[in-house]
């Protein structure tokens, strides 16, 4: 089956929201893609935002770790140009005049040998050996803090700059975030200088420090969609749903279930058997209401055409029965007057003429009555009672010297139209007279058997119905006639010996 054989077996009502549907969801999704787009924008714009932040935090930090190896260098300098009894304390001095200065730092000789130290001890087993003029960044995990080795004249001084001092300069710039860390490399846990708060969603941007032996991560909150936003977002397909199901409910309650209420009213009214009963409210809708009442006065003219009709037609049946009552009347009282006339005949031809055409159309008569009776059941004319009826006028009629003649009938329960009934009863007049004045001691033998559902088989049988001799008129005259009134029937007249048939169209059985 088809898409479109489908469709059309779909309700009104499902074909109603589909098409609304299928109308109004390029408009859904247009409005969902502008909605989406912009929020993506609304996103993006955020996290350059927040890119930006984390630039401005990492310069902040690269610069406070700057100054403090600028500083420590020019003071370890100086210190161990003098020599290095008192260098650490000198360089103490030295930094301690400008501000904002790491006070935690460690002397140590071109071989990495400790000199001297001031603050808290720092554990620089870890940190290469850099070279005069060389600058190295590390991790200090244990003080919690990022450490600066550079090469000096004859030696090496470390520092280390706490994490307190590095978040307090990245709030300083003016910048926001959620979280900072700085890893390092050999190191296998970052530095968390602020952690990220616990069930929050962060955008992270890392920023390589100094040398790039160290890396700043930055984390910002990330623009998650929030509860309004989401509701905007799906606002466009929200209305498309809610529109193609208005629209739907509106018209199924104002259209389609009034129009089926009318329907069910007027598949239930039954012309003559039932009063018409249209509901009385079919919705606000005034064109269903007008509908209605186009409806009552459409079947109540109908009702008043179809009693007329009735009435005409019972008064033309009336009228036929009065004409085939009439016609069998004038047919009988023809036969009564051809009788009298030939029993009153001088000659015994004449005489016999008279009794010829009143077998005819005696037979004829039998036909009128018999269509007669079977006019109230319209179902044709029964063949078995018209043979037996037609076989006792013939007996009745027949002359003297065939008064004991014998008509044997094995007739099937058939119905056919009056024109076929009249060809038969001619048929078999024809027939059985020619037997009777020529055979008379000899019984004739009628039979009708049912063939198919439309057709039976009418046969006839008597010694008279032998082949002729040749040049016997009479007989030459008689196959002329039979054959006539086989072709009448459309059928063509069987011979064999001493029996004739024929093919005629019946009724269905009921």
């Amino acid at each position: 089956m088809s898409v479109a054989s489908r469709f059309e077996g779909l309700p009104t009502a499902a074909k109603l929201l589909i098409i609304l549907s299928l109308v109004m969801l390029p408009i859904g999704i247009v409005l969902t893609a502008l909605g989406s787009a912009g929020i993506n924008e609304a996103k993006t714009a955020q996290r350059d935002r927040a890119n930006d932040q984390g630039r401005l935090t990492a310069k902040a930090i690269e610069s406070l770790l700057a100054r403090n190896a600028l500083a420590l260098r020019v003071a370890a300098n100086g210190a161990m140009v003098n020599g290095t009894a008192q260098a650490c304390e000198e360089a103490r001095q030295s930094l301690s005049i400008a501000p904002a200065l790491a006070q935690n730092f460690e002397l140590d000789t071109v071989e990495g040998m400790k000199i001297c130290s001031v603050g808290t001890p720092i554990d620089t087993g870890r940190m290469p050996l850099v070279a005069p003029g060389d600058v190295k960044v590390a991790i200090a995990p244990d003080a919690h803090a990022v450490a600066i080795r550079m090469g000096v004249i004859g030696g090496m001084a470390t520092g280390v700059v706490p994490i307190e001092e590095i978040k307090a300069a990245a709030r300083e710039a003016g910048t926001t975030f959620d979280s900072l860390s700085i890893s390092g490399q050999g190191t296998s846990e970052p530095l968390a200088i602020q952690a990220a708060p616990i069930g929050r969603r962060l955008y992270y941007s890392e920023w390589p420090l100094g040398t790039r032996q160290v890396i700043a991560r930055v984390g910002t909150r990330d623009s998650t969609l929030a509860v309004p936003e989401r509701l905007l977002l799906l606002l466009p397909l929200l209305m498309w749903i809610a529109a193609a199901l208005i629209t739907w409910l509106l018209v199924t309650r104002l259209l389609i279930r009034p129009l089926r209420r009318l329907e069910r009213a007027i598949s239930d009214f039954r012309p003559g058997e039932t009063e018409l009963d249209l509901p009385d409210r079919l919705g606000p809708s005034a064109e269903i209401q007008q509908l209605r009442e186009s409806f009552g006065r459409a079947i109540s003219r109908i009702d008043d055409s179809d009693r007329e009709m009735t009435n005409a037609l019972e008064g033309q049946r009336r009228l036929v029965r009065e004409v085939h009552h009439r016609v069998k009347n004038n047919l009988q009282v023809v036969a009564s007057l051809l009788n009298i006339h030939g029993r009153n005949a001088e000659s015994v031809e004449a005489r016999s003429a008279y009794l010829a055409i009143g077998r005819r159309v005696g037979a004829l008569s039998v036909v009128h009555r018999n269509h007669f009776a079977e006019m109230e059941e319209n179902r044709g004319i029964a063949l078995r009672p018209l043979l037996s009826e037609l076989a006792a006028e013939l007996r009745s009629s027949a002359p003297d010297n065939a008064r004991a003649l014998v008509i044997e009938l094995d007739v099937d329960t058939v119905h056919t139209t009056q024109d076929v009934a009249v060809a038969i009863a001619f048929l078999v007049t024809e027939i059985v007279e020619y037997a009777m004045l020529h055979c008379p001691g000899e019984s004739v033998e009628i039979s009708l058997r049912r063939t198919s559902e439309l057709t039976a088989r009418l046969s006839l049988g008597n010694q008279a119905l032998n082949p002729a001799e040749d040049g016997e008129k009479e007989k030459v005259q008689f196959e002329r006639i039979v054959a006539g009134l086989a072709k009448q029937l459309r059928s063509t007249l069987e011979r064999k010996l001493g029996r004739y048939s024929v093919e005629l169209p019946i009724f269905p059985p009921k």
